[in-house]
C-alpha cells in the first residue's frame, strides 16, 4: 500500500488565513521551522496507478496540482482518482467534493448518517449521480473498494465509531451535551490490501480500551493531532473553544493521545490534522522534540508512506 498525505492541517490550514498567532506569524514570513500546510487529507493506493482520497478537502484543486500520481494521464478526460471514503461530514472533510463536479466517475463512500447529510444538502447534488455513485458504508462491517469500472482495487477498508461529535453545522443545542451526536457521525476506518493494516483517525476524542485494543498491532496509525493542550484555542487568545468541545484529543496531558499510546504495539504512528495553534508545527519547538522522542512522526504535505 501507497498513502499520500495530501494535506496535514486542521480546518483552516496552516497558516489560517485569519489567525495572527504565533505560528502563523512565522509561517508568513517564510520561516523554513513553520513549513505551511493544507487541509486535512490523505490518498491511498493498492497499485500506484489507482487512488482513493481518505475525505475531501476544501484544498483538493491545489493538492491535487501538487501530487503528480494524481494527474490525468490518458486521453483527453481522466483521473486516477478512483473513489472518495469520508469520516464525517466536517467541512475540511467534504468541501473537496465540490473540485470533483466535472462529470467524472467516481465512487464517494460514508456512512448512511453523512451520506444523508450530502443528500439533504443540495449543493451536492452538482456531484452528477450518472457519474458519481454514492456507497453507503455500515459500521464493523469490510467493504471492498471498487475502481470506477467495477474492477477490485486490491483495498479493503472497514468504518468503525469513534468518540466524536457531530460537525459543528449540525449541531443542535437542543439536544444535550453532545448536541446530537450518533455513532455514525464520526468514524475510524481500518485500510488493508490483504498483507498489512492501516488505521485512519483525523478526528478521535479519546482511546477507550476497545479502540486500543483494535489498532493494536496495526503497521500504520494516522491520528489526530489537533492540538497541543485541550485549552490551546484559550491560552493563545483565538478562540474560545476546547479540543473537546471540538470532538477532539490533545497530544500532551494525563488524557493525551501520547499517554493513551503509550504501551500499544504499533509500527509507524503519525499525526495529521493538525490546528495552525500547535506547537508542534515548528521544527524547533519542544512539544515536536517530545513528539518525536514518543516515537511519532509529525505528517507534512507530500509525506508519502508505502507498506
Amino acid at each position: 500500500m501507497r498513502f499520500l498525505v495530501l494535506g496535514s492541517a486542521a480546518g483552516g490550514g496552516f497558516p489560517q488565513w485569519n489567525c495572527n498567532c504565533a505560528n502563523c506569524q512565522r509561517a508568513r514570513a517564510g520561516d523554513p521551522a513553520a513549513r505551511p500546510r493544507s487541509q486535512s487529507s490523505l490518498a491511498v493506493s493498492a497499485d500506484g496507478e489507482h487512488w482513493f482520497l481518505l475525505n475531501a478537502s476544501p484544498d483538493l484543486r491545489d493538492q491535487i496540482a501538487a501530487n503528480p500520481v494524481l494527474h490525468p494521464r490518458h486521453g483527453k478526460r481522466h483521473s486516477p482518482i478512483q473513489g472518495a471514503i469520508l469520516t464525517n461530514a466536517d467541512v475540511d472533510h467534504v468541501g473537496g467534493l465540490l473540485t470533483l463536479r466535472e462529470s467524472q466517475p467516481l465512487n464517494v463512500y460514508a456512512t448512511r448518517r453523512v451520506q444523508g447529510v450530502l443528500r439533504d444538502n443540495s449543493l451536492f447534488n452538482i456531484l452528477n449521480p450518472a457519474f458519481v455513485e454514492r456507497i453507503a458504508l455500515a459500521t464493523d462491517e469490510a467493504t471492498e473498494l471498487r475502481l470506477v469500472d467495477g474492477n477490485p482495487s486490491g483495498l479493503q477498508i472497514t468504518a468503525f465509531p469513534v468518540p466524536g461529535k457531530v460537525a459543528l453545522y449540525l449541531e443542535d443545542a437542543t439536544a444535550g451535551e453532545n448536541f446530537g451526536t450518533v455513532a455514525e457521525d464520526t468514524v475510524g476506518l481500518r485500510i488493508t490490501d490483504g498483507a498489512r493494516v492501516a488505521y485512519y483517525l483525523p478526528g478521535c476524542a479519546a482511546l477507550p480500551d476497545s479502540l486500543r485494543g483494535r489498532i493494536s498491532g496495526a503497521d500504520l496509525v494516522f491520528f489526530d493531532g489537533t492540538t497541543w493542550t485541550d485549552d490551546e484555542m484559550l491560552t493563545t487568545g483565538v478562540g474560545h473553544k476546547t479540543g473537546q468541545r471540538m470532538g477532539h484529543m490533545s497530544m500532551s496531558g494525563p488524557d493525551g493521545s501520547l499517554q493513551a499510546f503509550s504501551g500499544i504495539p504499533l509500527g509507524r504512528r503519525v499525526f495529521i490534522h493538525i490546528n495552525n495553534t500547535n506547537p508542534v508545527l515548528l521544527d524547533d519547538s519542544p512539544q515536536r522534540l517530545a513528539v518525536e522522542q514518543a516515537g511519532w512522526e509529525i505528517g507534512y504535505d507530500g509525506m508519502e508512506i508505502r507498506l
